[in-house]
């Protein structure tokens, strides 16, 4: 493994927004040949959402986004997809598809098997494989895999299910397998859900999995004194994160993707086996996902380059402090 040392190309993004927000596409996959989960169910007749940014082509990019975000990149990562930036539609064909399990367009859980009256476990490499899928229906042969988060997670399952078709890959805030700390975080969220199912223990399992997402540090900078009288600043913003993750996000689907990211877990001799270049980035300040653990699974990477993000807000500085990041990847994707 190598450690980047070299200072940054000067990196100049462009004010222009993408000039039009492209519309989600649904793809019906395995109607003939079944997708075998790795839990042993078979699936027919998987649909996929998803979008695609620039002109289509037999390269691509594919981004593969965090626990609860959707397959529209535009909403969530202008600091990097548009002109002159990393993921740039003028240059490049970009792919990102909601995954499998979740809850924005693609099969989910009240769509997948059941095995004793539960939902199937599913697994990450299934969301690769159903990836594969998607992109040899659209006709793509190789790719650049950028992930973050959970994307991250499952940029590590694409590296080792799908080696003949990933060329590098970018891995932010992830490490290849879950801590007993993550493990532990993500089983009293699922708690809280199973305790009050309908709504209300999603609230709670995103407040848990809000805390870990930023720091002491974070929340003493953004979430100090009160927004109303006799409410601490950070128990509103807490209330709202919930809130607004229960209008839109599914109960099921986060029982199902945090058990299949608890699940993965690839031996050292797998990652020793990677054989493409990877970019790894750790956060100075992610408690969820310390730097260490980060780099710790990018020493085992034969062709890893590790970068840190030096930023108060934590695990998703990514999203909300990016700073030289965006420049970072766009170097590393240009090769």
């Amino acid at each position: 493994m190598t450690v980047s040392t070299r200072p940054a190309p000067a990196f100049v993004p462009s004010p222009a927004p993408v000039a039009e927000a492209p519309r989600r596409r649904n793809a019906l996959l395995f109607r003939r040949d079944p997708l075998l989960l790795d839990c042993g169910q078979p699936v027919n007749n998987v649909r996929v959402a998803y979008h695609t940014y620039g002109e289509a082509r037999e390269e691509a990019t594919l981004v593969l986004h965090a626990l609860t975000g959707t397959s529209a990149v535009h909403e969530w990562w202008p600091d990097f997809l548009g002109e002159g930036r990393p993921l740039d539609p003028a240059r490049d064909y970009v792919v990102c598809a909601n995954v499998l399990g979740g809850c924005a367009g693609t099969s989910g859980p009240s769509e997948l098997p059941q095995i004793a009256g539960q939902d199937a476990p599913l697994s990450l490499r299934d969301m690769a494989r159903v990836g594969r899928a998607l992109l040899e229906h659209l006709g793509v042969r190789r790719v650049r895999v950028v992930g973050a988060s959970m994307g991250g997670m499952l940029a590590y399952a694409w590296l080792l299910e799908c080696p003949d078709l990933v060329e590098r890959a970018v891995i932010v805030g992830a490490p290849a397998r879950h801590s007993p700390w993550a493990i532990g975080l993500n089983t009293a969220a699922r708690s809280a859900i199973r305790a009050a199912p309908g709504g209300e223990g999603l609230k709670v399992a995103r407040q848990i999995a809000m805390l870990s997402y930023r720091s002491p540090e974070s929340l003493a900078l953004t979430q100090a004194g009160q927004r109303r009288p006799g409410v601490p600043a950070v128990t509103s913003y807490l209330e709202y994160q919930g809130e607004k993750l229960q209008a839109r996000f599914c109960e099921r689907s986060y029982v199902a993707l945090t058990g299949a990211m608890d699940a993965f877990s690839p031996s050292d001799a797998e990652l020793r086996a990677v054989g493409v270049p990877v970019l790894v980035v750790g956060i100075t300040s992610d408690v969820l996902y310390p730097a260490a653990e980060v780099r710790a699974c990018a020493d085992q990477l034969p062709r890893a380059t590790y970068w840190e993000l030096d930023s108060p807000h934590g695990h998703d500085a990514f999203l909300m402090d990016p700073q030289e990041l965006p420049e970072r990847v766009g170097a590393f994707l240009r090769g």
